[in-house]
């Protein structure tokens, strides 16, 4: 049985944390491999480089609106193609381990799973904007 009165904290948990891995995983891309250099290892895959700062923009869009709570249910969605094509493209010919050489697809899909279940859950408390039917999760 679900308990309603903490189960709204665990959407919090969950929005916030989410959040903060999406927002260092596109730092990585900003700081340490820059834009530039994320631009070139897209084009490596036969992907447009240009695409790399889309995926930037939309990871840093997305991570905020998680940490914030605006709309976190869409946000969560609209994340999950971003590491669906991070899949496709460079973790699932690695394989499921995350500690394979070029990382599986483990973590990834943990990952999508976290933002299937924050969708699922509801925005929790404190969220600035949430879904069009005023439900908070609160």
């Amino acid at each position: 049985m679900i308990d309603n009165r903490t189960a709204p904290y665990a959407a919090l948990v969950l929005r916030l944390s989410l959040g903060i891995l999406f927002l260092a995983h596109a730092g990585l891309k900003i700081f340490v491999f820059t834009p530039a250099g994320t631009a070139a290892f897209f084009g490596s895959l036969g992907l447009p480089g240009a695409l790399a700062y889309v995926t930037i923009v939309w990871e840093v869009v997305g991570a905020i609106a998680l940490i914030l709570g605006i709309w976190p249910r869409i946000a969560a969605l609209a994340l999950i193609p971003v590491l669906l094509g991070a899949i496709a493209t460079v973790h699932g010919p690695a394989g499921f381990f995350f500690t394979n050489p070029n990382g599986g697809w483990e973590f990834l899909a943990l990952w999508i799973a976290g933002l299937l279940a924050l969708a699922l859950l509801g925005d929790g408390p404190f969220a600035l904007k949430t879904g069009s039917n005023g439900a908070s999760g609160r």
